[in-house]
């Protein structure tokens, strides 16, 4: 079976040594042997140790045309070529295994389909939580019952910013700069502190899940940016964790669904709350099987190659008994609501003036809205006046916005500090 690799960088060439040094546990598992015939790289004279010089070439479409290729790997990134490479590797023949989620979130339904007409394979584990066996799962295991939600920590460059800024009170800034000095995030750190990353990752988890298509435009994005250590530090004294969430889930009476990647209070006894560092890990909430969670490391070279070769071997025995894998399910074309529509708990910091009348005025803004108020807490500020912490009973996201609007222009509230929705809570 004959193998051809997109990308000959991190994840490229680790790739490309496990296929060398796996070789002959490889053949028993496809039932052939699997050779690599090429990899395309950009520059080709730069150093690329574990990959022999002899394969590389700086023509990947060439190299996609190729009709003697059963397989092909890409693992370049980006929209542009990689979208069209791939879908020439079908018009050939050829299945392709993928890691690129950005590209799969945006056009994953015009690839499906080109797979589907050239009755090949398109196979994407490493797209989402890198080593993590989650797709699979979520589409072949759990087929058979109906999932509610999914709650994913999958980025792991702002999982362990917020670690920092939990576990040692850092600023953002100054966690942000530790994760840049360690590797974990990158010179220009935008598509994971923004939520960029978690939103592509979550418009395929919610796919999958709800046999529905979700493209990256559905999903509602928040970063972590405008999370203060004074919200992480109100989230600890109340026995809560502040975790980048991406969170896909049904409307009752199956209405829709919403799907939306923010900042979120986690309680601590909550599975998802002991993710610490750059670790993912992603809770299926389930009918009939219960609650599922699946936790390793997300990213880095290793563990991606680990699923991308898990689809290799897959794609590569389909192509040798004749099979194919089960392709996107969409028959199921729920309507996607905006966020507007979300339920869910809420905590409201508000730094108010500290004298009478003040909680009855915020009780009221809550109110007259209709979002009740489960618990408040009342903290006397160093430089004078009160900071309450409102935690609500489940809500609507319209109502709540409406709410946070009256409670700043009360004049008894010095400022809204912020807003943050709470997850994992029973009933929530």
């Amino acid at each position: 079976m004959k193998v051809a690799l997109l990308g000959g960088g991190t994840v490229g060439s680790q790739v490309a040594r496990l296929l060398d040094v796996s070789r002959d546990d490889l053949t028993q598992r496809v039932g052939q042997p699997l050779e690599l015939v090429g990899v395309a790289v950009r520059d080709l004279k730069k150093d690329r140790p574990g990959i022999d010089p002899s394969l590389l070439t700086d023509d990947p479409v060439e190299l996609v045309k190729r009709d003697d290729v059963d397989v092909v790997i890409e693992v370049m990134g980006g929209i542009e070529p990689a979208r069209t490479l791939m879908l020439e590797a079908f018009a050939h023949g050829a299945s392709v295994v993928s890691a690129n989620k950005a590209l799969l979130a945006s056009h994953g339904a015009e690839l499906a389909a080109a797979a589907d007409a050239a009755g090949v394979d398109l196979l994407y584990e490493a797209s989402v939580a890198g080593a993590i066996p989650l797709l699979r799962p979520l589409r072949d295991s759990l087929s058979g019952d109906n999932v509610k939600r999914v709650l994913g920590i999958v980025n792991g460059t702002t999982n362990y910013i917020l670690t920092k800024m939990d576990e040692e009170g850092a600023a953002y800034q100054d966690a942000l700069d530790e994760a840049q000095r360690l590797g974990y995030a990158e010179a220009d750190p935008s598509a994971d502190v923004e939520g960029y990353d978690a939103a592509a990752k979550a418009a395929i988890i919610a796919t999958l899940a709800f046999h529905t298509r979700v493209t990256l435009a559905d999903v509602h994005c928040e970063g972590i940016t405008s999370v203060t250590a004074q919200q992480v530090a109100a989230a600890k004294r109340t026995g809560f964790v502040v975790k980048l969430l991406a969170v896909a889930e049904l409307l009752p009476d199956r209405a829709g669904v919403v799907v939306r990647v923010h900042p979120a209070m986690v309680p601590r006894t909550h599975p998802l709350a002991s993710v610490r560092d750059a670790f993912n890990a992603v809770f299926v909430e389930a009918e009939s099987a219960g609650d599922v969670m699946f936790y390793g490391r997300g990213a880095g070279g290793q563990p991606t190659a680990s699923a991308v070769l898990g689809d290799v071997v897959a794609a590569a025995r389909n192509k040798v008994t004749g099979g194919r894998a089960t392709s996107q399910p969409t028959y199921a074309a729920l309507p996607i609501r905006p966020v507007a529509e979300a339920r869910t708990r809420y905590t409201v910091l508000i730094n108010v003036a500290d004298k009478p009348g003040v909680l009855a005025a915020i009780a009221a803004a809550f109110a007259e809205n209709e979002v009740s108020i489960q618990t408040v807490r009342q903290d006397t500020q160093p430089e004078g006046g009160a900071a309450l912490l409102v935690r609500t009973h489940l809500a609507v996201e319209r109502d709540l916005s409406v709410t946070v609007e009256t409670l700043r222009a009360l004049d008894v509230v010095d400022e809204v500090v912020g807003v943050m929705r709470v997850e994992g809570e029973e009933g929530a």
